[in-house]
């Protein structure tokens, strides 16, 4: 795991203790402090959220230049996809 650079930033956040207790366990578990582990779960959410919006991005890029699929041709595909995994 990526041990993040020290923090520029503090953030207090209040847990319930069902979830303060997992963190600590999971934390525990890598051998690194709870701060640690919250520091990173942060950072893939952030970066998760990062590729969801850069691939929302791509269809708006899409729709702009009129590269857009009709509807019905979207849900028949959808429909052989579904054919396709209910044969194999």
């Amino acid at each position: 795991m990526n041990h993040p650079a020290p923090f520029s930033r503090s953030v207090t956040i209040d847990l319930d203790d069902e979830t303060a207790a997992r963190v600590a366990k999971a934390a525990a578990a890598q051998g690194i402090t709870g701060a640690a582990f919250a520091a990173e779960a942060i950072r893939r959410v952030v970066e998760s959220e990062d590729d969801l919006l850069a691939f929302v991005q791509v269809g708006i890029d899409a729709a702009d230049r009129g590269a857009l699929t009709p509807q019905a041709t979207v849900f028949e595909n959808l429909r052989r996809r579904r054919q396709q995994r209910a044969v194999a």
